[in-house]
């Protein structure tokens, strides 16, 4: 047995990392979160393109995206207007054991009217977008003109 192999620490646990995502957008994110009427114009870069929207709470999205669940016919379609509770429901049960959840910052960015454009392909629209802060590599108020 070499020597570096009889001093070298012993494996632990499996460390799971992930970028870091911007303390400005968190803040300003966390800001929207406190008044759920509110909304600000905002441009982003991340892996998938350049997304441009109206940046909203979790509250004001959860309410947009259960509406537009209700909108959804056939079987099981009432369900679906629950879903996004149900999901906060459990998220909220997960983490009830957290004590520092109540001051966790926002790790999630939702927007509304919102433009996404990939390359040279045509932009889309969509009505609501939700996604990772940390996949965020970019951003500015406003929108492009």
């Amino acid at each position: 047995m070499s020597a570096t192999a009889a001093t070298s620490p012993a494996p632990s646990a499996a460390v799971i990392t992930e970028p870091l995502p911007d303390l400005q957008l968190q803040l300003l994110i966390q800001l929207l979160d406190e008044d759920p009427r509110s909304s600000l114009p905002l441009t982003l870069t991340h892996p998938g393109g350049l997304l441009h929207g109206d940046v909203i709470g979790h509250e004001q999205w959860k309410a947009e995206w259960a509406r537009s669940l209700r909108q959804v016919e056939g079987e099981g379609a009432n369900l679906l207007a629950e879903f996004p509770e149900t999901v906060d429901r459990g998220v909220r049960e997960l983490r009830a054991d957290e004590d520092a959840e109540a001051g966790r910052l926002p790790r999630w960015i939702h927007l509304r009217d919102v433009t996404l454009v990939v390359g040279a392909l045509s932009p889309v629209s969509l009505p609501l977008w939700r996604g990772r802060l940390s996949d965020v590599s970019g951003w500015a108020l406003g929108r492009p003109q």
